[in-house]
């Protein structure tokens, strides 16, 4: 049985990843960057899927080009190793949490980027 989060519209999870941005100092602009830099989404696409109500295996599953450094992206979230997650959509989704945890935890961007922009 798949996950629940998965048929979850990003568009309700979107507004926690940036409470909890803001909530320590950071900003939405700073979100969206993690958000397009781990799926290739760029300012309009992420709109549009958010505006789209799409569910997180159709956010993922559309991605213009998830981001090849993300597989660098280590450590815990939620109590499990990221890296270990072996169901492919559960993993993409960790990395997003584990990049918005960084944020919140004050990391700089250049370090949540895994050292570069693109």
């Amino acid at each position: 049985m798949a996950h629940r989060i998965y048929t979850t519209s990003f568009a309700s999870v979107y507004p926690h990843y940036v409470a909890k941005a803001e909530r320590k100092g950071r900003t939405k602009e700073e979100v969206d960057t993690i958000i397009e830099w781990l799926t290739g989404y760029d300012e309009t696409g992420l709109e549009r899927q958010i505006a789209n109500q799409v569910d997180f295996d159709t956010f993922f599953a559309s991605a213009p080009r998830l981001n090849e450094d993300r597989a660098l992206i280590k450590g815990v979230v939620c109590g499990v190793r990221v890296e270990n997650v072996e169901e492919p959509l559960m993993r993409e989704i960790r990395y997003l949490d584990k990049l918005i945890d960084e944020l919140a935890k004050g990391k700089k961007m250049e370090k949540i980027l895994r050292g570069g922009e693109s």
